[in-house]
């Protein structure tokens, strides 16, 4: 289990805020001139700022810089709005290199977030579906994904606890996987594997937890927790059944098999 630690007072859901705007301009410029992008705002209440956008479909994919190599994929009826936006060319204190880096950091398949997850769950002895359930509920599996708060990445790490942590990348989906884990391990032990009591530590700060002694009664803390722990139960659920079942067929198999001359006594 593994997730960013977010400030108390920062309770809304993760996105895009307007205010990172600027965090974007290196990724999407390409030129010392300002340039036309897009802010895309999704039902769902992330957003996000594309370069362009391609309809296939029912869906639409979202660039996120020119050429067709890195989107995100969408159903179309997913988006709320789309707005217009001009951006500012590169400043020194976002470096392009930094902006390489972080565009070479693609949104992975579920494959390969699978994999990362599991890796990471291993070496702190936490189960995969959890850490997937976490990361659904912070980022939507998004690796550019960057709230209001400033948290980013997949486990929506902000940036003095990724410091913290030895994350010199929170983009990086290895690193940000890696540092969430222990985070979040980290808090299960604080709070003697009360899962319940650590997400809200995730979510609304371990001094929220500790001040009330409880999951605090924060409304997006409680829906986040409930969230969580709703989705990671019904996973293990369809993951013991579809267990179960293979199981049964192996053992009709097992108990229809012919029997041959060498089996016999």
């Amino acid at each position: 289990m593994a997730n960013a630690l977010r400030d108390s007072a920062t309770l809304n859901r993760p996105r895009f805020g307007r205010t990172k705007f600027a965090m974007f301009a290196a990724m999407l410029a390409t030129t010392s001139a300002l340039q036309a992008a897009e802010h895309v705002t999704l039902t769902n209440g992330f957003d996000l700022v594309c370069d362009h956008r391609e309809q296939i479909g029912d869906r639409v994919r979202l660039f996120t810089a020119a050429g067709s190599q890195n989107f995100v994929e969408v159903a179309a009826n997913g988006i709320a709005s789309i707005e217009t936006i001009t951006l500012p060319p590169p400043t020194p204190s976002e470096p392009s290199t930094k902006a390489a880096a972080r565009e070479a950091h693609s949104d992975l398949t579920r494959a390969e977030l699978h994999e990362m997850l599991s890796s990471a769950g291993a070496q702190h002895n936490l189960d995969v579906n959890l850490l997937a359930s976490v990361v659904h509920a912070e980022s939507g599996g998004h690796t550019k994904a960057v709230s209001k708060a400033g948290a980013q990445g997949l486990m929506q790490l902000m940036p003095k606890t990724a410091a913290q942590l030895g994350v010199s990348d929170s983009f990086s989906p290895g690193q940000n996987i890696a540092a969430g884990t222990a985070y979040l391990d980290g808090l299960l032990t604080r709070y003697h594997d009360n899962l319940a009591l650590a997400l809200a530590a995730y979510n609304a700060g371990p001094a929220a937890v500790d001040r009330y002694h409880d999951v605090p009664p924060y409304r997006e803390t409680r829906l986040y927790v409930a969230r969580i722990i709703r989705e990671f139960n019904a996973s293990v659920k369809a993951a013991k059944q579809a267990s179960a079942a293979s199981n049964s067929i192996a053992r009709q198999m097992a108990a229809n098999a012919p029997i041959h001359p060498t089996d016999a006594p």
